[in-house]
């Protein structure tokens, strides 16, 4: 089944396109890693499918509802956790959880909000306010935030943007554990992250679909022994990453 389906998914700006007919299949439960320089069309073609910004053709489909004719239908199967860390700093972990839940009208906000602190590991941090946690924590309360109404599909800008070593392996293992139940849509510029966590990666350049598959299959079809390389010869002409 497939929880995401583009059909020439386009956006035009001042008689440019930004995305160029978009033709895309995203499985329920992958996690589908869309790469590309600056300016391809990742930033663009996220916010059309998350109902932000309307399409100047084309469709899609997020389990079965259109972006067209349904947007307030996609709204519900879906959350964004932006490039912006989204926390109140003056409230504590646990205070934005139930924020948010409080924001959806969840009942039993703090059960909640405490069950998916403990899937996210947020345990030693819920009483502390947001602004004095590091980078790191910020990042997965943010993430915990977007799962706070147990979204189908979920949206990560950048999620490690910025993060040391440590911290940035240490929300791998807090994406990785979405695989198999939350449709998960990555966007990075850190490539080895895209391999250590993608089942398929899509390869955008000039807001046209250039390549789409496992890092093993794009680094095959672009005849090469690592991802980098696959990355720039497949993105070809569109400059480093």
């Amino acid at each position: 089944m497939n929880a995401i389906e583009t059909r020439g998914l386009t956006k035009v700006y001042g008689g440019k396109a930004a995305v160029n007919h978009l033709d895309l299949k995203v499985k329920a439960g992958e996690l589908f890693a869309l790469l590309g320089v600056n300016g391809a069309g990742k930033s663009t073609a996220i916010r059309m499918l998350s109902c932000l910004t309307p399409p100047s053709g084309g469709d899609a489909l997020l389990l079965g509802d259109s972006i067209l004719t349904a947007p307030e239908r996609v709204k519900r199967h879906i959350a964004v956790s932006p490039q912006e860390t989204a926390v109140a700093p003056n409230l504590t972990a646990a205070e934005n959880l139930e924020l948010m839940a409080g924001v959806y009208g969840l009942t039993g906000r703090r059960d909640r909000a405490a069950a998916l602190a403990g899937e996210l590991g947020l345990g030693p941090v819920l009483g502390k306010r947001a602004k004095v946690l590091s980078g790191g924590w910020q990042r997965r309360l943010s993430i915990a935030m977007a799962l706070i109404t147990e979204p189908e599909i979920l949206f990560l800008d950048e999620p490690t943007l910025g993060l040391d070593v440590l911290a940035r392996r240490e929300l791998w293992g807090v994406i990785r554990g979405l695989k198999g139940r939350t449709t998960t849509i990555l966007t990075t510029h850190y490539l080895e992250e895209a391999e250590a966590l993608a089942d398929r990666v899509g390869i955008l350049a000039a807001g046209s679909l250039r390549a789409v598959g496992t890092p093993e299959e794009l680094k095959a079809l672009a005849g090469t022994d690592d991802f980098e390389s696959a990355f720039l010869a497949l993105a070809a002409g569109e400059g480093a990453a």
